[in-house]
């Protein structure tokens, strides 16, 4: 088993014919997910490869009902309307890559696909990986490979580096989830780790967190409160940040004395969750969590 995508994940790309939409639906495509359908207004009709393309995702859910994942590749302003056409279609599961989305957009679409049970992730995020399976999102899938190392990330960049590590070292990947880093995501680590608790065929996992908000250190909590059956190793971006120093993503900003990354370190310790001092270090961290 993986979690959230697998070979069963039927795709719509919404902004299919975009410079950035159709760039990654053909990476996907060649990946070998299955991308049935993209979407965008006035371009119904056309094909992006195979995939034809409809006015609206309605459409290409008639004509495709076993659609069950939109990834969206619109420009930030169109975000919001995006999701909630994708949500009003009865799709379970959507990728929002868009950065610069409005905070309020996020807040609100975010509370109406909880409401209906949809799971998102994003915005700002490189979307996922089931190594073998299915890539719904933009990261480069030949730096993956298939095992049994869950990875939840807050920076694509640090998800790439990490996974090539842990590639490399021989340790391949169940699935890997980019939540993205804004303020207001879709799915948080919490809820990630959670379902990767679930999944049989992970193992281990791999927390990667950056300063800014306080998930790392909720998530400290929680399994000092009810425990944790599969063993976490971590690494923290930023512990070079200046005091009060607003770093990178939007939801990299630090407040009432949480969110640095000396608190999240200390707060993942003191769970017992192992925190490497450089992305190198994860796959060694891992062999000893997984021979405990």
């Amino acid at each position: 088993m993986t979690i959230l995508v697998d070979k069963e994940t039927k795709v719509v790309v919404q902004g299919a014919t975009g410079r950035e939409g159709s760039t990654h639906t053909l990476s996907m495509l060649k990946y070998g997910t299955k991308i049935l359908a993209g979407v965008t207004p006035g371009k119904g009709g056309e094909k992006v490869d195979h995939v034809p393309v409809f006015e609206t995702v309605k459409q290409a859910k008639e004509a495709h009902p076993e659609i069950n994942t939109s990834i969206i590749f619109v420009p930030a302003q169109f975000t919001a309307d995006a999701v909630y056409e994708a949500l009003d279609s009865e799709i379970k599961l959507i990728v929002a890559i868009t950065e610069r989305v409005p905070v309020h957009d996020s807040l609100e679409f975010v509370n109406y696909a909880r409401e209906k049970g949809v799971t998102v992730i994003g915005p700002n995020c490189p979307g996922l990986i089931s190594p073998g399976q299915s890539k719904v999102g933009i990261m480069p899938g030949h730096i993956f490979s298939k095992g049994n190392v869950g990875m939840v990330s807050r920076s694509g960049t640090l998800t790439y580096e990490i996974a090539w590590v842990l590639t490399k070292a021989g340790l391949g990947q169940s699935t890997a989830v980019g939540i993205g880093g804004d303020p207001v995501i879709g799915r948080d680590v919490l809820e990630i780790v959670d379902k990767f608790e679930k999944d049989p065929e992970t193992k281990a996992i791999v927390v990667i967190g950056e300063i800014g908000g306080d998930a790392e250190e909720r998530l400290a909590r929680r399994i000092k409160q009810n425990g944790m059956k599969k063993p976490i190793v971590s690494f923290i971006a930023g512990r070079q940040a200046p005091a009060g120093k607003r770093m990178g993503h939007a939801g990299a900003i630090i407040s009432m004395g949480s969110g640095t990354a000396t608190s999240k370190i200390e707060a993942l310790e003191s769970a017992g969750i192992r925190v490497a001092e450089l992305p190198s270090e994860i796959p060694e961290l891992v062999l000893k969590a997984l021979k405990k």
